[in-house]
């Protein structure tokens, strides 16, 4: 007699404030005040947003089929591949870095298989797979300046080439960028759960085993840790694209509490630095690590912007990002001015050169994040031209990446 549905059935505002509070109390209250209200257009849309059931279920249910056992297919070659490439670098005929071809391609096939991009778009892939595992493997082995430079900006670009799949034939749209990086947030969190629950596993099996005087540890490792590691991340890209609600859910609170504690703890460590003493001009570890600093907080800059809301309005976390782009900005400036002090005092090197050019790029990308911000806070402009800051300078950063990969080598 005193349903609480019926009572503000000519209230929506109610209505949603009363399921947000106890949805299953909402539910409850629903299925009388529906019996007893079955012409109700209000109760009616309620009634579709609370059971609302694909119309073409079995349709449904041979695609998600389907891609599931893409994903199953792509997970046990990646780890097939990722163990035969281990085994090599194991006997050192080849680098190390050459097992990121054991989980990228495959990355990039599962989204190519549902995003059906243009021929052109895959016949780019192909191509940028191919070149990248045959210039890495003409490399020498030994481990120069220039070499390794290569090693660490290869992933960089390859990132980015499993981009242009992600994004398919709308790589130029803003949004699918955006969704990109929301993405990579979203595959980190889910991945780095589920490598807990493996090294867990991990533990448990090899404490079992020790109990019968065996030890597994090397054959583990080799046999099930390096194909699982693989594999897992072909599911999390699987589950992630699939809206797992649990990385979803959990990636704009992290965002949220990690930006101010990267801010205040970087602020204390740039007191604590200009308190002893320390000198990036002379140090050259110290610099590497202020390279290191100025990532970082580039990183948990973009990660904030990226699962901010769309809508216009500022919130706390939104002076929080300006503070760590200024932040940034600053560190950038120092770490320009020593680079370019080291270059004019000791001569050109490919590190000093490449310091140089990631650091150059990374001053733009700031200043082009930082403008866009400040007018937004003004209440001059919307969100978009922040993201667009974001989205449309990737591209560039890949682009470094290729330069320092393949020219650095045969430069130097």
């Amino acid at each position: 007699m005193n349903n609480p549905i019926i009572e503000h059935l000519s209230n929506p505002h109610e209505l949603e404030r009363m399921f947000r509070r106890d949805p299953e109390a909402f539910k409850r209250s629903f299925s009388s005040a529906w019996e007893q209200n079955p012409d109700s257009q209000v109760l009616a849309a309620w009634h579709e947003r609370l059971y609302f059931k694909e119309g073409d279920t079995a349709e449904k249910a041979s695609f998600i089929q389907k891609d599931f056992i893409i994903m199953g297919i792509l997970a046990i070659l990646a780890g097939v591949i990722t163990r035969i490439l281990f085994q090599f670098v194991e006997k050192e005929a080849i680098a190390p870095i050459n097992l990121v071809f054991g989980v990228l391609p495959f990355m990039a096939i599962y989204f190519v298989t549902n995003n059906s991009p243009r021929k052109k778009i895959v016949y780019t892939l192909a191509i940028s797979f191919l070149l990248s595992v045959i210039f890495l493997n003409l490399l020498p082995l030994e481990q120069t300046d220039s070499t390794m430079l290569a090693y660490i900006h290869l992933p960089i670009f390859l990132w980015v080439v499993v981009g242009l799949a992600f994004t398919g034939n709308d790589y130029d749209r803003g949004s699918k960028r955006l969704a990109y990086l929301k993405w990579n947030g979203e595959l980190g969190i889910l991945y780095l759960s589920m490598a807990i629950c493996g090294m867990l596993l991990f533990g448990l099996t090899m404490r079992l085993f020790s109990f019968v005087g065996m030890h597994v540890e090397d054959f583990y490792f080799r046999n099930v840790v390096v194909f699982g590691a693989a594999g897992l991340s072909i599911v999390a890209a699987y589950l992630v694209s699939k809206n797992l609600k649990l990385a979803k859910n959990i990636v704009p609170y992290i965002a949220k509490i990690f930006s101010p504690l990267v801010l205040v703890t970087q602020l204390v460590y740039l007191i604590t630095v200009i308190s002893v003493g320390k000198n990036p001009f002379l140090d050259r570890d110290f610099l590497l690590s202020f390279n290191g600093i100025l990532l970082g907080v580039l990183a948990v800059t973009i990660f904030s912007i990226t699962e901010s809301n769309s809508d216009e309005k500022k919130t706390f976390s939104d002076y929080i990002n300006f503070a760590l782009i200024v932040l940034a900005l600053i560190i950038d400036c120092v770490a320009l001015s020593a680079i370019v002090f080291r270059l004019s005092s000791y001569g050109i090197s490919p590190n000093r050169l490449a310091v140089l050019g990631i650091n150059i790029l990374i001053w733009v990308n700031l200043i082009w994040i930082l403008l866009p911000y400040l007018r937004f806070l003004q209440n001059k402009t919307g969100p978009s031209p922040i993201q667009d800051a974001v989205t449309k300078y990737l591209p560039l950063y890949g682009l470094w990446a290729a330069i320092v990969t393949v020219a650095f080598p045969l430069i130097f």
